[in-house]
Order: structure tokens, then C-alpha cells, then sequence
């Protein structure tokens, strides 16, 4: 029997790979060796990105000292080099991660992305041509204004004050406060976008030059790649600070405040086709910002990583795939890992089974598109802490319990 074991992370407990050591434990305790076993730990375009493609493709990691979610504050973040070191890999969540926070100090009208724009800053100039940036696990909602200012623009707020990347850098409460971003063009031309852009739209105030990458900023020749692992638009009851505020620490309040920002924020810059894109409003609305400023493709981070291990072919011939998540709901239908394993399972005919931290009860449209069966590591009541440190033990029992299970099947259908 050939068993393929696909688990994201159970964030706050286990990596990836530390996922799929205590599955594949689980599995052999109930099967012994009468199995093979292949382990293939995923990401979704959040944390573990660099990890699995960087081990998937082969290249080297680098670390780097940048800004914190928190301006004035410093982390230590890594890029991957792969594919020669023409592309860079990063993860929003390196620098400017929910994680480098204390639960007192979340508030994403203060925090910034600048941090990951000096990672792409500085993975361009160790020759990178193509940055893929992960999204996913961050303490923002700046709309991407804090990568635009690290990667040299300058940005006008109300007060007449223009900001660059030499000046305090802007948060999450900057944004609706906006009314000009410039950048300069190759031959040294200021460009000013304040009321229309080379998408269309626009406010009614004077249009601009198109640029002829569709971007607001100069990309110097690099091609960027956003991987996102959610389809939610930048603005209203489903947008970047109405779904995924509340996570980052924001208040009822700050939630409206952040919302009316980004809004008038796009309406400044005429960008309302982009804010509409799906995956704009991911991780605080850098989905949005690397596609308007930066002119990046929002794509799929989890077919991105799956392109990457060869999923595909790799659950051709098997038997069963076991795939893993902290909580698998409603919104890990939306792109998530586990779900989109399950898609590729059902193509493949592979039967395939969840396991996760916590289930939701909103989990029929999973059922209908690939999976088999969703199964919770919870086996007792618990405080969320114990199962949190309890999680390799109780993810290795529940692997053990689906294996034998699993097995008992196929050995009543070899009887029939």
C-alpha cells in the first residue's frame, strides 16, 4: 500500500515537516513496514513557503536583519535562492509576521510592511529577476504601502508630508491618508498618481501616463509573483480588514477605520479594478498593493508549491493521501492547502483524508469536491494549550486510528 502523507502546518505547534514525521509515525505503528510512504510537506503561500520550495527545487537560504511589523523594531527573516538565485522566494509573514508580536502589541493600525519590501530590496540586489512572495500569517493591514515606500517610492499623506523610505515609516493608519504616490521613470520623469492609473478608473482627477509594465513603481526589471492562499477582494463585509482584522488584534472600531482607509485609499488612486481582483485582499491587503504598485500576478500559492513537489505526480498509483491542517473550515475552502490536495485527489482518484486541529461544521462543499473523510486530533476534552503541546502526539494516534481503519476496508472489499 502506498500511502501519500501532504500536511500544512499546524500553526502555533507543528511545521509542516514536523506534520508529516508524526503521520508517517502513526501510520507505521499500525502498519509496520507493509507500506510505502511518501512525504511531501506543503505550504499554501504562507509560513513554509521558502522551506518547501527551496527543498523541493534545491537552492540556499539567506537571513536577513529588517524592519519588524512594529516600525523601529528589528527581525531576523529569510530569503530563498533558487533556480541559480534568479528567483527569490520570501515570506510576508518573515518580516512582518502576526507571530513577532506579544498579544498586547497586535494592532494593525500600527503596523507596517516595510520590512518585507527591504527583503525584496534585498534579494533584487543579490541579482534576483523574479520574487515570489508568500502571503499569509501577517500583522498587517497596510495595503502594501510599507513595501511601496521600501522599494523607493514616495508617498504624499494629507498633511502635505511626503515620505520615503528615509522617513518614518507607514502603518496601517497611514492609508487612507494618502493622496499622492510618485515614482520616477527611467529618464528621471516624476509621475504622479493621484487620480488615474494604467488600469482605467479613477476618480475624475487628471490622468496619468500608462506605463507600459502596468505598474505604479519602477520594478527595475524584476518580475514579481504573489502566492496567496485566500480570494477575498481588498474592500467591504469581505475584505482584508473585515475578515482577517479581528486576527490581527483590531478593535470593532479599527476594523471600520481600516476599511474606510483602504477605500479611500484606492479612490485617490483611481484603483478600484485592482481592489476587486480576488486575492486583494489577502494578508491586509498586499495582494492588492504588490499588484497595483508592482504590477504582481496573484496566483494560487498552493498549485504554485504543488507545481513545484509535482503533487500531481506523485499521487498517481496511490492509495491513500493524508493531508493536515490546524483548523479546516469553511475558509479553508478558499484556497488552503488541504482543500486544494483534495481537488488533486479527486482528479487522481485518490482517496483522501483530513486531519486537522479543529473542524468546522460548514465542510460539505469539501466532501463534494475530494475529501473523503475529515477527522480531529482532539480525542478527549482539552484546553486549547494542552493540544497545542500535545499536537505531534495526538496527530501520530490520529493517523494510527485511520490507517488501521483504512486497512480493516480494504481487507473486508478483498473479501467480498
Amino acid at each position: 500500500m502506498r500511502i501519500v502523507i501532504a500536511p500544512d502546518k499546524f500553526k502555533g505547534s507543528l511545521t509542516s515537516a514536523d506534520a508529516s514525521t508524526a503521520i508517517e509515525a502513526g501510520l507505521r505503528r499500525a502498519l509496520g513496514d507493509d507500506i510505502t510512504v511518501d512525504t511531501c510537506p506543503l505550504a499554501d503561500g504562507g509560513e513554509g513557503t521558502v522551506q518547501a520550495l527551496v527543498q523541493a527545487l534545491g537552492g540556499r537560504v539567506g537571513w536577513f536583519d529588517v524592519c519588524g511589523p512594529l516600525p523601529g523594531t528589528t527581525v531576523r527573516a529569510p530569503i530563498g535562492f533558487i533556480e541559480g538565485g534568479k528567483t527569490a522566494v520570501i515570506e510576508l509573514a518573515g518580516a512582518s509576521g502576526l507571530h513577532h508580536l506579544a498579544p498586547e502589541q497586535r494592532d494593525p493600525t500600527r503596523t507596517t510592511t516595510y520590512g518585507t519590501g527591504e527583503l525584496m530590496e534585498t534579494a533584487a540586489a543579490f541579482g534576483a529577476k523574479r520574487i515570489l512572495l508568500g502571503l499569509g500569517g501577517s500583522a498587517t493591514c497596510d495595503g502594501g504601502l510599507g513595501i511601496a515606500q521600501a522599494w523607493g517610492a514616495a508617498i504624499k499623506l494629507m498633511t502635505g508630508k511626503t515620505f520615503t523610505s528615509r522617513d518614518r515609516k507607514l502603518t496601517g493608519g497611514d492609508a487612507g491618508r494618502v493622496t499622492a504616490i510618485t515614482r520616477h521613470n527611467p529618464n528621471g520623469t516624476a509621475l504622479s498618481y493621484n487620480g488615474g492609473n494604467a488600469f482605467g478608473g479613477g476618480n475624475g482627477g487628471a490622468s496619468v501616463p500608462e506605463i507600459s509594465d502596468g505598474s505604479l513603481l519602477d520594478r527595475r526589471g524584476v518580475e514579481f509573483v504573489v502566492a496567496c492562499d485566500v480570494s477575498n477582494p481588498l474592500l467591504g463585509p469581505d475584505g482584508a480588514a473585515h475578515i482577517f482584522g479581528p486576527q490581527k488584534g483590531a478593535t470593532p472600531s479599527q476594523v471600520t477605520e481600516l476599511d474606510a482607509g483602504l477605500a479611500k485609499l484606492v479612490e485617490r488612486l483611481g484603483l478600484m479594478p485592482v481592489a476587486l481582483l480576488p486575492g486583494a485582499g489577502a494578508a491586509g491587503g498586499v495582494g492588492f498593493g504588490m499588484a497595483a504598485f508592482l504590477g504582481a500576478k496573484i496566483v494560487s500559492g498552493a498549485e504554485l508549491v504543488f507545481e513545484a513537489l509535482r503533487l500531481n505526480e506523485r499521487l498517481k498509483g496511490a492509495d491513500l493521501c493524508i493531508t493536515a491542517e490546524g483548523r479546516f473550515d469553511g475558509q479553508s475552502l478558499q484556497g488552503k492547502a488541504p482543500f486544494a490536495v483534495a481537488k488533486v485527489c479527486k482528479d487522481a482518484n485518490v482517496p483522501c483524508v483530513v486531519i486537522a486541529g479543529s473542524l468546522g461544521d460548514d465542510l460539505d462543499a469539501a466532501y463534494e469536491n475530494g475529501v473523503t473523510a475529515a477527522v480531529s486530533i482532539i480525542d478527549r476534552p482539552m484546553a486549547l494549550a494542552d493540544a497545542t503541546e500535545q499536537a505531534a502526539a495526538l496527530l501520530e494516534r490520529a493517523a494510527f486510528n485511520i490507517a488501521r481503519t483504512f486497512a480493516a476496508g480494504r481487507k473486508t472489499n478483498a473479501n467480498a
